[in-house]
This record gives C-alpha cells, sequence and structure tokens, in this order.
C-alpha cells in the first residue's frame, strides 16, 4: 500500500500501481471530471501515471495555471496531428502552451494562410471526438533518434541530440500521432472542449535568425465555450482599444519615420503625463522621498565601474566626446549613486530615499518596437534607497504598501512574481542567497502569494516584480523591487555606523509605473481612452445649442477654468447631434448642452460619458461635483 497526503492534510491509502485519476476518481467524480495534471512529491505528473510510492497529491484544475498550461499543451498537439493529416510533409518543430494559447511551429511545402484555419479547425474536432489516450513513453536514446529519422523528423532529431547524455526522453502518442515532448498532458483528448485558431506569424527555428524561418500557427483553448467566447470577446475589444488608434484619434502622441521607438508626446498627452507625474511627486513626498535629475549621458568609465559595460552594452548608445567614450544611460541607478557619494552619510540619515523621473535609451531591435509598449527613448519613475541592513524588511514592505496605492487608483489586481539569480550575474551565491531570502521575507510577512521565478532576477540582484491585470484580463509587468548588494561595494558607498566606523549600506531599486510611456498605454487601453475624470485631456466641453449662447458658453468656460477644470467651448457651425456624437467619440466625460432655457435659469444641461442626459444641474452644483471628482481621483 502508499499513504497518500492531500492538500487539506488528509491521509488515504491505496495499492501499489494505483494510477493518480483512480485516485481521484476514488475521492470525488466531481473533481475526476475537472481534473487535468497532478504535482505528486513537487512534480507535475499526468493523471494516469501509477503510483508505488507514498506522497504528497494535488490536483490541478483549469483554474491553476498549471492546468491551463497542460490543456493548452494537448491543444497543441491535436493542433499539429491535425495539420500532419492534412498536408503529411509538414515537418514538426516545437509547440509549447503560452499565456491565454499556444502554437506550434512547422516547416510545410504548404504556404499557411486563415483560409486554412477552418479545414484545420474540423480535423482537430474529429481528433477531439476520437478521445485518443494520450500516452507517454520513455525511451531511449537510440531508440528515439531512430523513431523519428524514420519519421522525416529532422527537428526533432536536433533537439535530441542537444540533450545532456542521460536525459530522460519521453514521447507521447495519440492515434497515429506521435510526438517528442516532457509533457505533462491530458489523459486524452476528448477532454479538450472549445478551441479557437487565432493567427499566423514567422518564426526563424530556435529563435536565431540564420536558420529557417518556419510557419507559426497560434491557437487558443477553454473547457467551456462560455470562456472562449469571453475570451474571443476581450481579444476583440482589445483591437478596438489599441493605444497605438487611440493615440491617434485622440491626438495624445505619434510614433514617427523620424524617430522610430521615440514617441512624440502631443499637447493631450502630455495632460495625462503631467497628471501622473504629479500624482506620482505628491506621492513619493509624502513616503518620505526626495527627488532627484541625473545626466543623459555619463562617461564609459561609470559603467564599466557599474557592470553595465560587461552585463548590458549590446542595448547601450555611445557618443564620443572630447576623443572620450561616453554611454546615453539605459538605467539610472549609477548617477543615483554618484549622488549619494556627494555627501558622508550617518546611520542616523538612512534610510535615504532618492526618487528620479529619469529618461533611459536602450537599443530595441525595429522588429520589437511597439507603440508606447515598446520603445527606445522612456522614463522610469526610479527610486534607490540606501538603508541599514537591519532596514531591508521595513523598506522593502514601504515600496509594496506604495505600489498598492498606486495599482488601486486606477483599479488594477496585480499578482507577484519573485526572480532569483541569473546565469550571467555579479557577486556570489551567498549574497544573492541573502537578498532573496530578505525579499521572501517581506512578502511574507505582508502575506502576499508569489510565484518563483528562478534565473530572471537583474544581473546585480533577485527582484520583485508586480504583475498588474487590466480590464481586458491581461497582464502587464510594471512595478519592481531589486535588492542590491553589489553596486554599494562597486561604488564604495559607506556611511558612519554608531560605532563611528565605515559600512557598506544596501539599496533598493525600484520603479511603480515602470515606465511613464508604457503605462500610458496600458492606462489607455484599460478605459478604451475614456481616461478618469481627473487624467482626462478635457474634462467638460461645453455645447451652446445656437449662436445666442455663445457668450453664456464663454462665461461658463472662464469660470469653470478658473476653478482648475480642464474645458473647451464648441462655438463651432455644427448641429448640436453631431457636437455630441464628436464629444461622444473624443471620450470627454461631461458634455454640457446649453440652450435658451439653461441661459435664462443658470443651469447646463449634463451628459456623462456612459450615463448619457442627467438633465439640467444647477452650475454651482455642477461645479461643486466634477471639482470633487478630480480632486478625489476617483474612477468611476
Amino acid at each position: 500500500m502508499v499513504r497518500i497526503t492531500l492538500k487539506d492534510g488528509s491521509q488515504r491509502e491505496y495499492p501499489r500501481g494505483t494510477t493518480i485519476l483512480q485516485m481521484v476518481e476514488d475521492i470525488s467524480g466531481k473533481l475526476a471530471r475537472k481534473s487535468l495534471v497532478a504535482r505528486f512529491n513537487e512534480r507535475l505528473v499526468d493523471l494516469g501515471t501509477p503510483v508505488n510510492e507514498d506522497g504528497r497529491l494535488e490536483i490541478l484544475t483549469f483554474d491553476d495555471e498549471e492546468g491551463q498550461e497542460v490543456y493548452r499543451h494537448t491543444s497543441t498537439h491535436i493542433m499539429a496531428q491535425a495539420v500532419k493529416r492534412l498536408f503529411p510533409d509538414t515537418g514538426l518543430a516545437i509547440g509549447p502552451p503560452i499565456e491565454k494559447g499556444f502554437y506550434y511551429d512547422f516547416d510545410s511545402s504548404h504556404t499557411f494562410t486563415p483560409d486554412d484555419f477552418a479545414q484545420i479547425e474540423r480535423e482537430m474536432q474529429r481528433i477531439i471526438e476520437s478521445d485518443y489516450p494520450v500516452v507517454r513513453r520513455e525511451i531511449s536514446r537510440e531508440e528515439a533518434l531512430k523513431l523519428f529519422r524514420e519519421k522525416g523528423e529532422p527537428y526533432k532529431v536536433e533537439l535530441i541530440e542537444a540533450l545532456p547524455e542521460g536525459e530522460t526522453i519521453s514521447i507521447y502518442q495519440q492515434g497515429e500521432f506521435i510526438d517528442l515532448c516532457a509533457g505533462p498532458h491530458l489523459p486524452s483528448t476528448g477532454r479538450v472542449k472549445a478551441f479557437k485558431l487565432m493567427s499566423l506569424a514567422g518564426a526563424y527555428w530556435r529563435g536565431d535568425e540564420r536558420n529557417k524561418m518556419l510557419q507559426r500557427i497560434y491557437g487558443t483553448s477553454f473547457p467551456q465555450k462560455a470562456l472562449l467566447d469571453d475570451y474571443l470577446y476581450k481579444v476583440e475589444e482589445a483591437k478596438k482599444r489599441d493605444h497605438r488608434r487611440l493615440g491617434k484619434e485622440l491626438d495624445l502622441f505619434v510614433v514617427l519615420d523620424e524617430g522610430p521607438g521615440f514617441p512624440f508626446f502631443l499637447p493631450k498627452g502630455m495632460i495625462i503625463r503631467n497628471e501622473l507625474e504629479r500624482f506620482w511627486r505628491e506621492e513619493h513626498a509624502r513616503a518620505g522621498y526626495q527627488e532627484i535629475r541625473t545626466p543623459v549621458i555619463l562617461n564609459r568609465g561609470l559603467w564599466e565601474r557599474s557592470g553595465h559595460w560587461d552585463h548590458y552594452r549590446e542595448n547601450m548608445y555611445f557618443t564620443v566626446i572630447d576623443d572620450e567614450d561616453y554611454a546615453v544611460k539605459p538605467m539610472n541607478c549609477p548617477g543615483g549613486m554618484l549622488v549619494y557619494k556627494q555627501h558622508l552619510h550617518s546611520y542616523r540619515e538612512l534610510p535615504l530615499r532618492m526618487a528620479e523621473m529619469g529618461l533611459v535609451h536602450r537599443h530595441e531591435k525595429s522588429g520589437v518596437l511597439h507603440g508606447l509598449m515598446r520603445v527606445r527613448a522612456f522614463t522610469q519613475d526610479d527610486a534607490h534607497i540606501f538603508m541599514l541592513p537591519s532596514q531591508i524588511t521595513d523598506e522593502i514592505k514601504g515600496v509594496i504598501d506604495l505600489v498598492n496605492k498606486f495599482y488601486a487608483l486606477f483599479g488594477f489586481s496585480y499578482h507577484v512574481e519573485l526572480s532569483t539569480k541569473p546565469e550571467k550575474a555579479m557577486g556570489s551565491d551567498e549574497i544573492w542567497e541573502k537578498a532573496t531570502a530578505a525579499l521572501q521575507q517581506a512578502l511574507e510577512e505582508k502575506g502576499m502569494n508569489y510565484k518563483i521565478n528562478e534565473g530572471d532576477g537583474a544581473f546585480y540582484g533577485p527582484k520583485i516584480d508586480f504583475h498588474l491585470r487590466d480590464s481586458l484580463d491581461r497582464t502587464w509587468q510594471c512595478g519592481t523591487i531589486q535588492l542590491d548588494f553589489q553596486m554599494p561595494e562597486l561604488f564604495d558607498l559607506t556611511y558612519v555606523g554608531e560605532d563611528g566606523e565605515r559600512h557598506r549600506p544596501v539599496m533598493i531599486h525600484r520603479v511603480i509605473y515602470g515606465s511613464i510611456e508604457r503605462f500610458i498605454g496600458i492606462l489607455t487601453e484599460h478605459f478604451g481612452g475614456a481616461f478618469p475624470t481627473w487624467l482626462a485631456p478635457v474634462q467638460v466641453r461645453i455645447i451652446p445649442i445656437t449662436e445666442r449662447q455663445h457668450d453664456y458658453a464663454r462665461t461658463l468656460e472662464e469660470r469653470f477654468r478658473a476653478a482648475g477644470v480642464r474645458v473647451e467651448a464648441d462655438l463651432r457651425s455644427e448641429k448640436v447631434g453631431y457636437k455630441i456624437r464628436d464629444g461622444q467619440m473624443q471620450r470627454i466625460p461631461y458634455l454640457l448642452v446649453v440652450g435658451d432655457k439653461e441661459v435664462e435659469a443658470g443651469t447646463v444641461a449634463v451628459r456623462k460619458r456612459r450615463e448619457g442626459d442627467l438633465g439640467p444641474r444647477p452650475v454651482e452644483e455642477f461645479l461643486a461635483h466634477i471639482t470633487s471628482e478630480i480632486a478625489s481621483r476617483a474612477i468611476n
């Protein structure tokens, strides 16, 4: 018998060789129907795995991230099987799950187009209805090479040859289809219920532009049609909300051929930017930060000292001044270090929090540039905190509180990821372990759930990343907290301790918006261009019905502007209906229609975005309402 400990701590015993699926069916028929994969003794395994030892068992469903990945991994095998049936000469490359979907890269003499999707989907449906068991087999390296050579799959052969000696090689089979795969997978193809092929792209084999260009087919899948329909709706909604289109329509920003990756902010876009920066400055002053500004161009020696020259040079821009090499800063931290060094600091001054809206430049390849989301010049809302080792946990918790305040303002929820030492890193394992433990302690003391990303830290220290979720259920990595023991050492930063001796401070790098440009892009799509009143470039538009009300409209405009409201009077010779529709297209929060009745009564007829006609309101009443809404930074 084997003793199985479940997630709730309860225990059960089963005969050796009982499969996990059989155990789940014994526990709950409903859970068995929802189950997709299992975690046994901290390892993800197929439900068909026989158990021959005691262990801890957790059953994962589509509600779990790993469950979704396995569901979509099996979906990509189903798609590949369908493609092989329809286009037999197609070579298989790789087919992983990705967030909200999956893809497979194919090498085919047939050029795929969206017109092929319906045919492939019909074949996928046949495979699902056949409900083939998805069977795992472990084979030797020699068997694997022989199998895929005979099947004419050179990409699989190359992957096998690249595996280290002694690596376990597994294959999965469903019907006639066999693929090289580590797994795990669903028990059978019939578990996939709702799916859709989405798009096509080119992809170099192994991401190397020297290799052959393959054809990538993207798809998605869900256990219920309603979930698929909701996802497809959000995809279409995202297209309508594309910040590049809205940025042009609403006169917020442009990216021109004269400066690819270097956005131009227009007057209305600058209003949004300035409001975000104003809020940032208010909250940072309240939290005890001092604002600084450091130069954009600094000497090469500084970047060699900081480690950027060795670890980040391919992403930097350079220039020569007075026959010496200089670099355009890709990060603000070395400048912050120089500011700290301008004075000898006492332990009584620490923590010292220095914040900077710092313009940085990074060399991004042209193919990845994307509106405001991926640019070559952007402003980081950076801050560097210098502290005693004993202050680390409290300072990290303070940054988390500030992040909470910022994201709550915009209605964002978020999840947290902790990234550890990367392969290319500075410093000893001991220092990295100490830094990582400090971040974990702060997260646990705040009671926060977090995911660990092994090897994804910055080259100088581990980090906490905040991934916010927008109104279309997409996630964006914005805020970051990085703990750094390396830079203070490299720059010989010190403070005078209680003992009168010099000691090394610890340093935190952190951002909250991340990049002002990118955050504006995210907000534009999150709100669909309908910004909260406090952020809206134009908060009120006054629409006189005829020319007789122009003087009244101008008087109102002056009065509102004096009260701090961003207002404009629409005095164009157009029909009222046209002016209202135009105001709606511009996503202006309030349209005030004024005719003879409103002039006589000293009122305005209020039309509120999304709510429509609210009827007449006394001017003072409306003005008090909107100024209160702006002052509170309400998001409606």
